[in-house]
């Protein structure tokens, strides 16, 4: 069993730095609040860090091109998570409940509540 973070964005250098520069100079406008929540604008929130070493359950994060290619599932309203039971996919959060956190914390909350922790 396993978490799938899907970001609504794509893999490599130049689209990192678009995605910098969009959270930097728009952020009202960026399209991935799963990013927003969890990273700052260089690297990931050390709170996020901790709470996913806390998790009993492994984790994989990926962009929408690598989870297209990877699990050949396309799906357009980004970002998601992903509860991974062997070989079937089943959704923990949509975008829209996603989008519904303010806050970090909220975000770990609604994580640890659909896991049952």
């Amino acid at each position: 069993m396993k978490l799938i973070f899907v970001y609504n964005a794509d893999s490599g250098l130049f689209n990192t730095v678009t995605d910098i520069a969009h959270k930097i100079l728009s952020p009202k406008t960026y399209s991935c609040h799963l990013c927003a929540l969890t990273h700052s604008y260089f690297s990931v929130r050390d709170n996020w860090v901790k709470f996913l070493e806390k998790l009993a359950i492994e984790c994989e994060f990926l962009h929408r091109d690598e989870f297209q290619e990877k699990y050949r599932v396309l799906v357009t309203d980004l970002p998601v998570i992903y509860i991974s039971h062997t070989d079937q996919l089943e959704m923990l959060l949509d975008k829209a409940e996603i989008d519904s956190h303010q806050t970090l914390d909220s975000l770990k909350a609604a994580i640890n509540q659909k896991l049952g922790q």
